[in-house]
């Protein structure tokens, strides 16, 4: 497995499980109401999902894994977004923000 594959079946796991996590874990639903964002809330987890089946697909299909990436990366730019209009702490708001660098950095690679 090269490098390239390597990140993008760690950034479709970590969205497999961030999906899941919003339908089974209080924790995630809380977030979302703090941010007053609580009904895009399973929006939110149907496309981590959806985006993390992409990614999964994308290692045989470059134009899935384009579009995958590329939502991924939209996604949690507007989280990161998110975490600093509620002026969240770096620390918390750090992860968004590697998985949009990460989805954005597997999206250059795929496209060049």
């Amino acid at each position: 497995m090269d490098f390239l594959n390597a990140l993008i079946f760690f950034s479709a796991t970590s969205f497999l499980i961030y999906g899941i996590a919003y339908f089974v874990s209080s924790n995630m639903k809380n977030e979302f109401k703090r941010f007053g964002l609580e009904k895009f809330g399973p929006l939110t987890a149907l496309l981590e999902l959806a985006g993390a089946i992409g990614l999964f697909i994308g290692l045989q299909n470059y134009t899935i894994l384009i579009m995958s990436s590329g939502g991924l990366a939209l996604l949690m730019l507007l989280g990161t977004g998110v975490r600093i209009k509620m002026r969240d702490s770096l620390l918390v708001s750090t992860p968004a923000f590697f998985y949009f660098l990460l989805n954005a950095f597997i999206l250059y690679e795929t496209v060049a």
